[in-house]
């Protein structure tokens, strides 16, 4: 059995849409800038990958992921072909944080905030009327936790059409607690290079309809991307660092459940988050499961260019990926000046131009991986013949 993204909507610091999105990728464009929400002055890091959308430099507001997650969802239903009635339709959102940005701006600065609009299940009955909604709180993962939760929805026959989406945004709290982490504070996301110095977070929203393919053609012809399979595991190997040979495992897993080998993965929109322990655990589980594999998949990491928009950026990821293959322009790694030794197995896209290759790219593996080992890995399919 296989399922098809029939609409897609995203919003990030780079971009509003998924197109300017995929625009920005592809022109090299960063979405890091100084801090805006916060007072620098009590960070060493003085940077982020912020959406610009506050009424004025250094004043917040509450229930902006709320916003945007309202406006990538609605921009999904649009691009499906569907009305905005969601009554009846499961929506499943994978986040990190929730609104406790909000919670904090009410506790500390009194800043009204109802306590009803900590879920997004109030948001998305009052827009869209839905009643079944559902959220994922599995760390940097959870949006490609929601959209394997999804998949089993519509496999079992719970639904006939399901909305997955991710969302999440800077805390203070949050921004602080990573600012202590590292031993120098991050200026930029590099992943895999020698220069890196950690993870700087990003904000954004993403959402996808998700339907079986069995049941025929989608709305109005729309069909993005065959979902071929999502794989899952948690090690609960350590709370921050990941195990490389559990992340082996589920991409092992992910290309089993997709019936495919790696030789036939064309391209691989990485985890890439820029810490040390992070990248060499993804690059010791890829060289584990590509040994061989020459040439291996055209790589990126769009964490890079959006930050590390956590419970959003599995979606992130893979919505970027529909784009790459449906255009054939594979975003460069941006800051990837001095790679480490083992990126040189690899067809990482490097400086801060696209690539096009001249072969069509097919079938992309999505990586996603959070805190406690909660591993998450997604095969897609390109639909020759599908509009968008």
């Amino acid at each position: 059995m296989s399922w098809i993204v029939t609409g897609t909507g995203a919003v990030a610091s780079i971009g509003g849409s998924v197109a300017e999105i995929y625009d920005s990728l592809v022109a090299g464009r960063s979405g890091l800038a100084p801090l805006r929400g916060y007072d620098p002055t009590r960070f060493r890091a003085q940077v982020a990958y912020e959406i610009d959308d506050r009424p004025a430099p250094g004043v917040d507001e509450p229930l902006r992921a709320t916003r945007w997650l309202e406006r990538a969802v609605a921009a999904a239903l649009a691009d499906a072909g569907l009305g905005e009635d969601l009554d009846g339709v499961p929506v499943l959102v994978g986040t990190t944080l929730r609104e406790l940005r909000s919670v904090e701006l009410s506790w500390r600065d009194r800043i009204p905030f109802d306590v009803r609009d900590m879920h997004f299940g109030t948001m998305l009955r009052r827009r869209f009327g839905a009643a079944d909604t559902h959220t994922v709180a599995n760390a940097c993962s959870a949006s490609l936790y929601a959209l394997g939760l999804g998949v089993d929805l519509l496999e079992l026959g719970a639904a006939d059409t399901v909305v997955v989406a991710g969302v999440d945004t800077i805390s203070e709290s949050t921004y602080g607690l990573l600012d202590r982490c590292y031993p120098e504070a991050p200026d930029r996301v590099r992943p895999f290079d020698k220069a890196r110095r950690g993870m700087l977070q990003g904000e954004g929203a993403v959402a996808v309809v998700l339907r079986r393919e069995a049941d025929g053609p989608a709305p109005a012809g729309r069909a993005h991307v065959r979902v071929r399979s999502v794989a899952v595991n948690c090690d609960a190997h350590h709370p921050s660092a990941p195990e490389a040979k559990n992340i082996a495992t589920v991409i092992r897993e992910a290309h089993d459940r997709a019936g495919i080998v790696p030789a036939d993965v064309d391209l691989l929109m990485l985890h890439g988050t820029g810490t040390p322990l992070n990248d060499e655990a993804e690059l010791a589980a890829l060289g584990s499961v590509f040994a061989g594999v020459h040439p291996s998949p055209y790589m990126t990491a769009i964490k890079c260019m959006t930050g590390h928009t956590a419970g959003a950026s599995g979606l992130h990821s893979l919505v970027a990926a529909v784009d790459v293959m449906r255009q054939g322009a594979v975003p460069p790694i941006l800051g990837l000046d001095d790679p480490v030794e083992a990126v040189g197995a690899f067809r990482m896209v490097r400086g801060t131009r696209a690539l096009r290759p001249a072969e069509p790219l097919r079938l992309a593996q999505i990586n996603s991986f959070g805190f406690g080992g909660l591993n998450a890995v997604a095969v897609v399919e390109s639909l020759q013949g599908g509009t968008s």
